[in-house]
This record gives C-alpha cells, structure tokens and sequence, in this order.
C-alpha cells in the first residue's frame, strides 16, 4: 500500500474512535509523509497539533497504525516547511482526564456555549485549537491560556465551550466568572457580620475561587485600578497554578497592553500560552450568517446576494453580524412580509451598517490617505510584500494610527493583515526613531497628519 492508501485507511480508523470534534481538529489535516526505519513521519498544520497529537493521542496513532502495517512505528510530527530539516518527536505519556460522574457544582456556564456551535475559520482557527487542546488535558497543557482580541469576536464563547467540554468529559470543579464578579465578590471580604467579623466570608471567598480544578476569568483589563483586587486575584493565580489547575483568562488587549495591571501580574499571564482572535474575514463573516439562519428556522429565504451584502458591509463584530439577520426579518415583517432582498436589507441595515464600520474609519482612512501618498494601494498597505517602496510606507501608516487614534498594538496589527502586536511597536519604534534626524521624513508626517485631522 502507497502512504495514501495507508493514512485514509487510518483516518477511517480512528474517525470511529474519537468524536467528531476531535477527529476534525486534531487530524482531518494530517497526512503520512513516510514510513522509514522504524518511523512514522507524519505532516501536521499548525505547531499545535505537534503537542496535542503527542501529548495525548501518541498511543493510539501508533496502535491503529499497528492494526494496518502489522508493524510498530515511532511518530514524528513536521511542518511542511519542515519535511527537509527532520528532527526527532519524543513519545510523551497520554493525560486520562478521570472518569465522568454529575457536577452539581455551579460553573456559571452557558450550555448553548460548546465547539459544536463555534465556527471557525481562518481567523480563529489557532485559537479554537488552543481551546480545545485545554479541555482536552486542562491543567497539564499551556496554563494559563490568554485569549485576547476585539469585543465581539467569541472569546467568551471559546471559554464556555472549554468549560463545558470539561465538565462533560471529567468530574473536575469548573467556575467562570467575569472580573466584575471577581471584583464584588472580593469586595464583600470588608463587609462585617453580627458578631463583627468576616470569617466566613473569607472561607467562602477562597472555597469559590480556589477550591476549584479550572478558573475562567473574563475581561481581566477590568481589574485595572483595583489595586487590592489584583493583589488576590495574584495569590489566586498562584495558589491555583502550583496546585496544575488550569487558569483561563480573556481581555480586550494582549497582555503587554494592559498598563494598568500589575507587572507581576502580566508576566504571569505569559506563562501559558497566549492567543489572539482575529476579526472574522470575508468567508467566515458568510459562515456565521447562515449559521444564523439555520438556527433560527426562518419561514422566509435569505438569498445568497443579500447574505454577501450583510457579510461586505456590517463589520466584524459576530453579535451584529447575528443580530443583522434578526433585524433583517423583523424588518421585512414589519413591512408587511416584503420580499428579502439586497434593496430591503440596505433599507432595514443601514444603521447598523454606520455603528458596525465606524470603528475602523479611523485606521482605514490613514491606511488610505497614506496609500494615496506613496502611490501604492490599501492592499499592499495591508499585505505580507516586504520590499522598500511598500514596507516604509506601511510602517509610517502604523505609527500614525498609533498616534492619531486609541487603539491598541493588536488592534492596529488586525488591520494590516494580521501583524502580530510586535510588528506594529517595532514600526512604531523604527518612525519614531528616525523622525529625531530625518527632516524629510518630519515634513512627510506632518503632510499626512494634516490630511488625515
């Protein structure tokens, strides 16, 4: 058998063994590169999968491998930009979660929250891996996990679907609580009872937080300038992190941006692993529209047309993407059960048309003005080309949106492609850097901030 013929006789396997989740994260994207001396060298897409497929499913590759070849093979998982420069995989033990039993526990989890119902997408797909990765051996891989990025993007959803996948699969203690609660929670430590003390409140307190298998926190940027809250929430993190309990957090900003955190604090955070979801491309947007529609089992059709107007104009935000199309109906009844077309959905959308592309104006309109500049496009701006005559111009339009507007290194990397926040303060660095001597430059920024204001 060729190694085609051997990897899809594998998939079919092992697809009856794991659970539809699993089986389409961790290996629909694989494939056998070889067999040789012993080896199984297979390709895999994202770092990721290297840990995961590893850590947790080594013996099981290795043993319906066995069941086909009649023969046992060491694993080793590549990049395929890593096929040329091989390297050793060592075997890693397999995590057993436990044995499932009922948790009456309460984890503040929303059921509707799982990966079933996660779309994902390129944008999200490291991220949803990640997540996944985390249930499936919480405590044992990336702890903590930070998940960070725009409001509207599923980064709550991604923390519920970890929960609840944890809790169905596991008898561990699960609690999900926002910062705010976190805050009134710690808050209630200073109230006094009767007798004029706090005791109890005191026990209550570490019993909910840190008599707990996995803690997830969300939106910790709110913790900025509750000084005495960091302070617990630190002995929080601690006691729970040298106890191998997973820690989950999401915020608006990556943790190099939360100046109002303690530095202790964000070092922590980086500990684990730290992700970014990225605004939801073209595709996706398109995705999670009709995903929409299915859910909600409207009487009336929504043409593709109109779907592709929604996915073009709205923005990124998934909540006003979702909520487009409840609009959309709700409109076209109110109208007397009108015909749903792209002429009513610019009529019933267009104030959320004007609140869902209003956030990124600002960095457009520099990406745009700068373009025009330098005779170059958006596109390029926006692009991976990397020779003189595209690359200066966009690291001049970086460090004009850092200044001309509020929004984070993340944020600013989002909208040029993807760059990661290093990216975005390096230019930033680099403008700032050379504007001290060059006054050709000077004159140039000075051109374009008066465009742009």
């Amino acid at each position: 058998m060729n190694m085609s013929t051997i990897w899809n006789n594998f998939l079919k396997n092992i697809q009856d063994e794991l659970s539809s989740l699993s089986y389409e994260t961790w290996f629909k994207d694989t494939e056998l590169y070889k067999l040789d001396d012993g080896k199984a060298v297979i390709i895999v897409p994202m770092l990721i999968h290297k840990k995961q497929l590893g850590d947790n499913y080594y013996d099981l590759i290795v043993e319906n491998l066995n069941k086909i070849t009649n023969t046992n093979f060491e694993l080793e998982f590549l990049l395929k930009e890593e096929i040329e420069p091989e390297s050793d995989s060592p075997k890693q033990e397999k995590i057993s979660d436990g044995v499932p039993k009922e948790n009456n526990f309460q984890s503040n989890l929303n059921p509707n929250y799982t990966f079933e119902t996660f779309i994902v997408g390129n944008s999200n797909k490291f991220a949803q891996a990640a997540a996944l990765s985390v249930a499936e051996s919480p405590g044992a891989m990336y702890n903590p996990l930070f998940i960070y990025g725009n409001s509207g993007l599923g980064k709550t959803h991604l923390m519920h679907a970890i929960g609840n996948y944890i809790i169905k699969n596991s008898n561990r203690k699960v609690l999900y609580v926002t910062s705010d609660q976190f805050i009134s929670d710690f808050i209630g430590i200073n109230k006094k009872n009767s007798e004029g003390n706090n005791f109890n409140y005191i026990e209550f307190f570490k019993d909910k937080y840190r008599n707990v298998d996995v803690l997830i926190i969300d939106d910790i940027q709110f913790l900025g300038g509750a000084t005495q809250t960091q302070q617990e929430f630190f002995h929080t993190f601690n006691t729970l992190y040298s106890d191998s309990k997973q820690i989950i957090i999401s915020s608006d900003r990556s943790p190099d941006d939360l100046k109002l955190l303690e530095d202790r604090l964000r070092t922590r955070f980086c500990w684990g692993l730290t992700v970014n979801i990225f605004p939801p491309d073209f595709a996706l947007r398109k995705e999670i529209l009709k995903k929409k529609i299915i859910a909600g089992n409207f009487e009336k059709e929504i043409p593709e047309d109109v779907i592709e107007y929604i996915a073009s104009n709205i923005g990124t935000d998934v909540r006003q993407l979702e909520g487009s199309i409840t609009r959309l109906i709700a409109y076209s009844t109110i109208m007397g059960g009108a015909k749903i077309d792209v002429d009513l959905a610019i009529e019933a959308l267009k104030d959320f048309i004007s609140k869902g592309m209003s956030e990124k104006d600002d960095i457009h309109r520099i990406q745009k003005i700068v373009a025009d500049e330098f005779s170059i496009t958006v596109e390029d701006i926006r692009g991976k080309k990397r020779s003189a005559n595209i690359a200066f111009p966009r690291q001049i339009a970086m460090y004009l949106c850092r200044q001309l507007t509020d929004e984070s290194f993340p944020k600013i990397g989002t909208e040029f492609g993807g760059k990661d926040h290093s990216t975005v303060m390096h230019s930033v660095e680099k403008i700032d850097k050379e504007l001290k001597t060059n006054t050709e430059l000077q004159k140039t920024i000075e051109k374009l901030k008066k465009n742009i204001i």
